[in-house]
């Protein structure tokens, strides 16, 4: 499971011309989901999202996690993550998860993300045609791949 994080001033999700749902300060999270994740990779993550310290403390440093600033969190399923762009110019996503595996496991992640968050968190909508806008602070953009944790 990769994720592409965002600490964002604003950020929306918009299908079809409405928009979906939105965000103050926080954080977005485009998601890509493999055939090979499980609830350990979910684990893993959300953990990794909810304690990762990239909000400025008292003295402008980058100290405090989203539990302690309050913010909220978007996230938006993203296959497109798992590009191999090793041959030609064309990318492949053979490693992406169908949405029978991808579905269950980005719900999952989503419900544990609010657990761990202690609310409930923004979404998009899974394999929709999907136009994101963010206003991106900093920037700071972190990605974080569940099967490279050392």
């Amino acid at each position: 499971m990769r994720l592409l994080v965002q600490r964002v001033k604003e950020a929306a999700v918009h299908i079809n011309g409405q928009k979906k749902s939105g965000i103050g300060e926080g954080l977005l999270l485009f998601v890509g989901i493999e055939e090979a994740d499980n609830e350990e990779d979910i684990t893993f993550l959300c953990k990794k999202t909810v304690n990762l310290r990239i909000f400025d403390d008292e003295k402008g440093v980058m100290n405090r996690s989203i539990l302690e600033t309050g913010g909220n969190i978007l996230v938006v399923s993203q296959f497109t993550l798992h590009a191999s762009t090793k041959k030609g110019n064309r990318p492949s996503y053979l490693r992406a998860a169908k949405p029978d595996i991808s579905v269950p496991l980005y719900e999952r992640f989503c419900s544990t993300l609010s657990e761990m968050l202690q609310k409930q968190v923004a979404t998009g909508e899974f394999g929709a045609d999907m136009q994101v806008e963010l206003v991106n602070d900093g920037p700071v953009t972190i990605w974080i791949d569940s099967k490279n944790k050392e």
